[in-house]
């Protein structure tokens, strides 16, 4: 059976149905998988080899060992039937979203599933066992009720897309040897650029191994364009700097300080409303109180979309006070980036324009596979002159090719991942406007949440207001704790409410979502939405999920 004839059938289905999720084309798909297996096995026999049993084959028989082809086959297919069963069951909502094991019961093994490392090589069929065993024991974050973390689900085109890279095992650092992918790197970032809202500007930008890296080039960058002394002389050439966050910023900056060399002490935590948001006036007070310290002020970070309650920061009035003063205006917008692809929720974002750097996370709102971060500039060259260093061995500057387009001096690396095509891939599959879509309907899911937690008495909102983004912030008060007076004691058993809950939600596998403090608050479910196979009936599971695990709890 031809693939494209299969690809044809699915398109035309009247069974198929994008919005109903994939349990329907199950048989076709299986259909197709089961032809191609036979068709290998088919070829296997005809040439007097058969490929159904590993137990004899080591990797030493797969290519590129000579005549190794119709084992190759027979091996990647048995691989591909072992993903496709893990991705069926995955979207499957019957199915656990963990089989939970204590990190000790993984080391001593499970039922044959040794981790440790042999000094033999281990057959084909063991090697297809492994593989099987590490999806098994390990967590479906494409599962429609896994909400634990900002990035989830799987899109099946952006998996074909790093399947593809994967084959490729090329590097991004010249265009010799990515012409391709470096071309759409380029063409990415502009298109970036252009829905940040910097149009009349060249693009500039990298993709980098994430949030944290992308956050650390700003700061690198932005420190460069008010010193570039500091790449020879170092920090002891400099004044003593500082730079602002929000309190509810990324962790990340305290990192990216630290190895940058300015401190962490030179961070300066900018109060933010009941909300989450960035309060201005603070901002301003705390930029003057630096000066008068002798101190030198040079960036800000403002947050679209922050960790914990999704909070967007006025990026207006933020970018008047740093206009003001002169300082590097940098917008995280890891989480909240994608919602510039939606002409709905768009204006949240209103003055991110007026940045100097964006960062943004495609593999969060956008379902881009891990891992998929973009760092933008709105200045041209400044990349590329801060993190420069020529090697010859790479950079040559008479190749026979526009030389611009060797993007690897722009980076902190040398090897870089091709983390660009999958998301090429999806933006083609999908278009703009089947990219805003898959965004407004996680949008909507938080609505929903918001309002069934209204109407639930046992259940209370961390802040009355709707959300701005997917995050929604609560806690679930069991019978034990309610009419009883909320003094200091009722708030130490109201912490150990949600961990005790989580702890039997991994136990039981049955649905995911992570919880926190924050400062004076007990611990709360924080539920995130970026998955666009979860449904209302999923949040519905959850909540009565936790009414179930929850509901006999005693303090």
């Amino acid at each position: 059976m031809e693939f494209r004839t299969a690809t044809n059938q699915m398109r035309s289905s009247p069974h198929i149905s994008q919005d109903e999720g994939y349990g329907q084309s199950k048989p076709l798909r299986e259909k197709l998988t089961v032809d191609l297996k036979t068709k290998s096995k088919e070829d296997s026999e005809g040439s007097g080899q058969s490929f159904s049993d590993f137990s004899n084959i080591f990797a030493s028989d797969l290519l590129p060992a000579r005549n190794g082809e119709k084992c190759t086959e027979g091996f990647l297919l048995e691989v591909f039937d072992i993903l496709f069963s893990y991705i069926r069951k995955t979207f499957d909502g019957k199915s656990k979203v963990l089989d939970f094991h204590h990190p000790h019961q993984l080391l001593e093994g499970l039922e044959g599933f040794n981790l440790e490392l042999s000094d033999q090589p281990e057959p084909l069929e063991q090697i297809l066992v492994d593989c099987r065993d590490t999806l098994k024991y390990g967590v479906k974050t494409a599962h429609p009720r896994f909400f634990n973390q900002l990035s989830s689900g799987l899109d099946m085109v952006g998996l074909a897309g790093e399947w593809l890279t994967a084959v490729a095992n090329t590097n991004m650092f010249t265009y010799e040897i990515a012409p391709v992918f470096i071309i759409m790197e380029e063409l990415l970032i502009k298109k970036m650029h252009e829905l940040v809202g910097w149009r009349e500007l060249e693009a500039d930008g990298i993709f980098s191994p994430g949030g944290t890296i992308s956050n650390l080039y700003s700061l690198l960058v932005a420190r460069y364009k008010f010193f570039p002394v500091v790449k020879i002389k170092g920090m002891a050439a400099l004044p003593r700097i500082v730079l602002f966050t929000s309190e509810h910023s990324h962790y990340s900056f305290q990192k990216a300080s630290a190895v940058l060399g300015i401190g962490i002490e030179n961070i300066i935590a900018v109060r933010c409303d009941a909300r989450g948001k960035m309060i201005p006036s603070d901002l301003e007070n705390k930029i003057m109180a630096e000066k008068e310290k002798g101190h030198v002020p040079f960036y800000v970070s403002a947050t679209a979309g922050t960790t914990v309650y999704g909070a967007f920061d006025p990026f207006d009035r933020i970018a008047d006070i740093c206009e003001k003063h002169g300082l590097w205006m940098h917008v995280d917008a890891a989480w909240g980036g994608g919602l510039l692809l939606s002409k709905k929720h768009r204006p949240k974002l209103s003055g991110i324009e007026r940045a100097h750097s964006v960062t943004w996370n495609p593999h969060k709102m956008m379902n881009v596979p891990l891992q998929c971060s973009a760092v933008l500039f709105r200045e041209k060259g400044l990349l590329q002159a801060c993190n420069e260093f020529c090697a010859n061995y790479l950079f040559q500057p008479d190749k026979q090719y526009d030389v611009s387009y060797d993007t690897g001096d722009k980076t902190i690396q040398c090897g870089r991942h091709v983390d660009v095509f999958k998301l090429w891939l999806m933006w083609k599959a999908k278009g703009t406007c089947g990219l805003e879509l898959q965004i407004n309907r996680c949008l909507e899911n938080a609505e929903y949440l918001y309002k069934k937690l209204k109407s639930r008495d046992n259940f209370e909102l961390v802040f009355p207001n709707e959300p701005e983004h997917t995050n929604v912030c609560f806690w679930y008060i069991p019978p034990s704790l309610q009419g009883m007076p909320r003094d200091k004691e009722w708030n130490t058993k109201l912490h150990k409410v949600a961990a005790k809950i989580k702890a039997h939600m991994m136990e039981e596998g049955t649905v995911m979502v992570s919880y926190q403090p924050l400062k004076e608050k007990p611990n709360f479910f924080r539920m995130v939405f970026s998955n666009p196979a979860s449904r209302k009936s999923d949040i519905d599971f959850l909540l009565d999920e936790i009414e179930r695990l929850g509901g006999d709890l005693e303090f």
